[in-house]
């Protein structure tokens, strides 16, 4: 009998100092939940203040300096010849020829990135155009960035040469 009673004294203080320990490894648990919660904030905000895409973009990752060249679709002619010659350091010429008139456009001037890495817009006299930047290839987009779409939007891929 006595040492029924110890035995279930035993446990008793087991399952007390279990239920203790327990507790404080809850609370612990807790405060580091509330420190990692109060980090990912802190990450976040650093995050956005980097205007830069992360990883390999167009701009850092392909060889887009060179000449491209296409013949996009003219609404009173056959097309215009246009060849687009972009720079290392961030600078462009263009020549857009009308076929079968005696029309010729010139312009140079600068063109920019866009925050995501993929996308230039040149800044010149009269050129005001936005590219999508590939793999040897520029892709005109209309005046909001996006993509030109119907029967003809293959004729706005230029090739580099």
């Amino acid at each position: 009998m006595m040492k029924s009673k110890m035995f279930v004294l035993g446990m008793t203080s087991v399952l007390f100092l279990a239920s203790c320990s327990k507790k404080e490894a809850a609370e612990t648990t807790n405060t580091t939940d509330s420190a990692v919660a109060v980090q990912p904030a802190a990450t976040d905000s650093i995050t956005k203040a980097t205007p830069t895409a992360a990883g390999d973009t167009s701009e850092n990752a392909l060889d887009w300096a060179g000449t491209y060249e296409a013949t996009v679709p003219c609404a009173d002619c056959p097309g215009i010849k246009t060849s687009l010659t972009l720079n290392d350091d961030k600078t462009f010429s263009i020549t857009e020829e009308y076929l079968e008139r005696n029309s010729k456009n010139q312009d140079k001037g600068s063109f920019v990135w866009d925050a995501t890495g993929s996308m230039i817009t040149l800044k010149g006299k009269s050129a005001n155009y936005k590219y999508k930047v590939g793999e040897n290839i520029l892709i005109q987009l209309d005046m909001e960035g996006k993509e030109i779409d119907g029967p003809n939007k293959d004729l706005y891929v230029f090739r580099k040469k």
